[in-house]
């Protein structure tokens, strides 16, 4: 009589693995703001070197709006908040609270924009254009590009808050999260760059 083979189980078999795809996401988000630094560092120490040279840019500078550029930095910093308040939520899994707090950062982030667009349209009436001085031209370079990567964290945000259903894509919030924390800290550098710093020389 022969006996049938018992199968054996093995011990792969009852090994689980966890996901990797959070940590990966940061790594990835890390090493893309490792390249943003770099451009961003470039553009800003330009901008010191020459600023050193022409103490005539204080008289460029002191034509900004500094007010506006004040209330964009409160606007920025509130956003930073509840950019953690919305990461700290879907850390306990709590969608409807994630959604909340992804809803007040993009709205914030869109609050920042359209200052930044009544402070264009008010310097561009005024005749403040990039070929209209060195300083002008590195002042919507530096602004513009920080505006486009507000732009795209907002729309970003928007896919979100869409695409979050349950315990789907709550992971993707830590390295938007970053993202965003980058995006604030650039403004922070640039806020005294263009307004604070020279504006009562």
């Amino acid at each position: 009589m022969s006996a049938h083979p018992v199968p054996i189980a093995h011990p792969m078999h009852e090994l689980k693995y966890e996901s990797i795809s959070p940590s990966m996401g940061r790594v990835g988000m890390w090493a893309f703001l490792a390249s943003e630094i770099v451009t961003f560092g470039g553009v800003v120490c330009s901008y010191l070197l020459l600023r050193l040279c022409h103490p005539e840019w204080i008289q460029h500078s002191s034509k900004t709006l500094l007010p506006i550029g004040a209330i964009n930095t409160v606007v920025l910093l509130t956003s930073s908040l509840t950019m953690v308040l919305a990461h700290h939520s879907a850390e306990l899994k709590n969608v409807a609270a994630t959604k909340k707090w992804l809803a007040c950062t993009l709205l914030l982030g869109l609050l920042f924009l359209c200052f930044k667009g009544y402070e264009y349209t008010h310097e561009i009436e005024n005749g403040y254009l990039p070929n209209t001085a060195v300083f002008w031209a590195f002042y919507f370079a530096m602004t513009g590009l920080h505006g486009l990567h507000v732009l795209a964290g907002l729309v970003t945000m928007a896919y979100l808050l869409i695409a979050i259903k349950e315990d789907y894509r709550l992971t993707a919030v830590a390295p938007v999260g970053l993202y965003w924390h980058f995006v604030d800290l650039v403004w922070i550098f640039l806020f005294p760059l263009l307004y604070v710093t020279t504006q009562g020389a």
